[in-house]
């Protein structure tokens, strides 16, 4: 019986990463999660990547340390406030203060280092329909652009021997079809967090991220299982 073929996982802990690493499973790929502490304010997300590897077993969890803080230029790293109680479509007018400069194409380029060195030539990336109206690096033109690319930047690629496919599976979905999607794969969302601005006590309940989560399940029909302050 041949070996699943392995695949990189972008894993930040949040719905949609989790729910693109239950897809990758569901899809019968062997799962290697990648998760980063760029600098970010909290740690309190890559506890909660740390949780979700666990709990679903993944074959091997790294998680890469480097500092954007040296640069700024981002609400998640400096000292900008991170934006709270904004409607949908404020949301979606312009490149929010949460945006971190070139954050995707980063960790991109650590994911496909590690595919190379795995002979794997699969990457999920858990961005989404929200996500590329106001982030750059979260759209269809990015990734496509970038998987031309990384066929032209690594030694694997420029022999043959790998033609990196980099998979969006919750790119035209809806916050409220991820979680329905999660759910039907066992996804345990109690053990995600999506949260800009978290507090020991809980999550904000007002950033961004909390409120598209909220939303997501809101209209899911389900209670959204993490706690809030």
């Amino acid at each position: 019986m041949p070996e699943p073929p392995k695949a990189i996982v972008l894993l930040s802990g949040g719905v949609d990463s989790t729910t693109t690493l239950a897809i990758a499973r569901s899809r019968g790929f062997d799962v290697y999660a990648l998760t980063f502490r760029y600098g970010q304010r909290h740690t309190a997300e890559i506890e909660a990547a740390q949780r979700v590897a666990a709990a679903v077993g993944v074959t091997r969890h790294e998680v890469i340390v480097f500092d954007l803080r040296r640069f700024g230029g981002s609400a998640l790293t400096g000292d900008l406030a991170v934006p709270k109680g904004r409607a949908l479509e404020e949301m979606t007018q312009a490149i929010p203060a949460t945006y971190v400069p070139a954050r995707n194409t980063i960790f991109l380029s650590f994911a496909l280092a590690w595919a190379e060195t795995l002979g794997a030539s699969d990457i999920f990336i858990g961005v989404n329909h929200y996500d590329y109206s106001g982030y750059p690096d979260c759209r269809p033109e990015f990734i496509g652009a970038y998987q031309r690319m990384a066929d032209l930047a690594t030694k694997a690629g420029v022999e043959g021997r790998q033609r990196l496919t980099i998979h969006t599976p919750l790119i035209h979905m809806t916050k409220a079809e991820i979680v329905r999607t999660g759910l039907g794969l066992g996804v345990d969302y109690a053990l995600t967090l999506s949260c800009y601005d978290p507090a020991p006590e809980g999550a904000c309940g007002r950033c961004d991220a909390c409120a598209l989560r909220l939303k997501g399940f809101g209209e899911a029909g389900v209670t959204d299982p993490i706690r809030y302050r």
